[in-house]
């Protein structure tokens, strides 16, 4: 995968020895393309982007509290709080939802968020 510079230039992304981006769990996987695509439609600029996850790395000193991925997720929510995308209680809503939703799955199987 060959991503864009501003991308390469992310702070501490974990890429592979092709260059491209590292994932332990299909989240982080699907959290870095909204990302990307949320920059790619002009909802934020790359610079901002880097700006608020190098915020948000900065707020864990040595890593140890929280997954990389975690960090960029909280960035990316805080981003689009910023921007008015979404409310932050709305998105807060939704991370619950979804919490609740994998602690009531048996494993294996597929997690749904009831209507």
């Amino acid at each position: 995968m060959t991503l864009p510079d501003p991308v390469l230039a992310t702070p501490k992304l974990p890429l592979d020895q092709d260059g491209g981006p590292v994932f332990s769990e299909p989240w982080e996987a699907r959290v870095f393309a909204m990302t990307v695509k949320a920059h790619e439609n002009g909802v934020f600029s790359w610079s901002e982007w880097a700006e608020t996850l190098g915020a948000e790395l900065a707020k864990d000193g040595d890593g140890a509290c929280l997954g990389y991925y975690d960090h960029w997720l909280n960035a990316f929510e805080a981003l689009l709080s910023r921007k008015g995308v979404a409310a932050a209680g709305q998105l807060q809503g939704l991370r619950d939802a979804w919490d609740q939703a994998a602690r009531a799955t048996p494993h294996g199987e597929p997690i749904e968020l009831k209507r």
